[in-house]
């Protein structure tokens, strides 16, 4: 027998498709009255506009409830006493981590600072800087954004304005900092879903992985925009001298390479599981919380080194 979340997640995308469906087809029948230039064709049409309307607005309504559902499912995960938020860019418990029974690592001095933008410092910092490095891509362009720190975010990193429009975002960004995991369809189609909820027809998806070829076709046909870890540089070094190294000090601000607790908003500190294991980055509210992240390669060497 399949898992109960298994078989809910399988429900769920099967409802968003047929909501999706009733968007599309409803719409267009709704709007071809609009272009057509008369005649038998453009009269039936104009009679069945109003259900194309109808149509339309259930499909929407549906992906809206979608969205509010998914978004009260992550906000009920975040305040589970075992479970990591799901916004956390790679969260997972290491191996041989038992919740209740962790004790504190001496944290490693920093990394060596990266000088210039290579892959190597997406690698490098943590997912809450990547996510300030994108929102600071988006206002050199003459946007306006507005993000949230920690705490479920609903599917929404980053709404973007313009100064023409302050009140209506003209699209809206997901932001995964990912180490090697490409990111599915089943992500990207999320986005899709907030997108209807919000209203939105243009959406970006960031990531400092890549995506699945499943997850590219799906944004060509819903109106996203993919940025990989390859865009991503592309983009910045695009920009003036000037513009890539701001962007640069935005990124290793601070100490860009000790995670925020996604929960929380503060620094995870370095724990080990006493009964034995590989050492990871954990709350220190724990165990009032529980967020846990894997380290990185980086870290992880220095930590070794600091051991031995």
């Amino acid at each position: 027998m399949k898992p109960r979340h298994a078989r809910n997640g399988r429900r769920s995308r099967r409802r968003e498709g047929a909501a999706l469906q009733l968007l599309v087809v409803g719409g267009a029948i709704a709007l071809v009255p609009l272009f057509a230039r008369g005649g038998h064709v453009a009269s039936m049409f104009k009679a069945v506009a109003p259900l194309g309307w109808l149509m339309a607005i259930a499909g929407a309504l549906l992906l809206w409830w979608q969205a509010r559902e998914r978004a009260r499912s992550a906000t009920a995960s975040n305040d589970a006493p075992a479970s990591t938020a799901s916004r956390t860019p790679a969260a997972s418990r290491p191996a041989g981590h038992e919740a209740t029974a962790q004790e504190a690592v001496a944290t490693p001095a920093e990394p060596p600072r990266p000088t210039a933008w290579s892959a190597e410092v997406f690698d490098l910092i943590e997912w809450r800087r990547f996510e300030a490095v994108v929102e600071a891509l988006f206002t050199q362009a003459g946007f306006r954004t507005r993000s949230q720190s920690h705490g479920a975010d609903g599917g929404v990193d980053l709404w973007v304005y313009t100064r023409y429009q302050p009140d209506k975002p003209v699209t809206i960004v997901q932001c995964k900092h990912w180490h090697g995991k490409r990111v599915g369809v089943d992500k990207v189609r999320e986005l899709r879903g907030v997108m209807a909820a919000h209203g939105v027809v243009r959406g970006q998806f960031a990531t400092t992985s890549r995506f699945t070829d499943e997850a590219v076709a799906f944004a060509k046909e819903n109106g996203i925009n993919l940025l990989d870890v390859d865009a991503l540089l592309k983009l910045i070094r695009s920009r003036s001298a000037e513009q890539q190294q701001a962007l640069l000090d935005v990124a290793l601000q601070g100490e860009y390479w000790r995670p925020t607790c996604v929960n929380c908003g503060i620094k995870l500190v370095l724990r080990r599981p006493r009964q034995g294991g590989k050492p990871f980055w954990g709350c220190t509210r724990y165990p009032a919380c529980r967020t846990t992240l894997p380290l990185n390669g980086t870290i992880a060497a220095l930590v070794e080194r600091q051991a031995s």
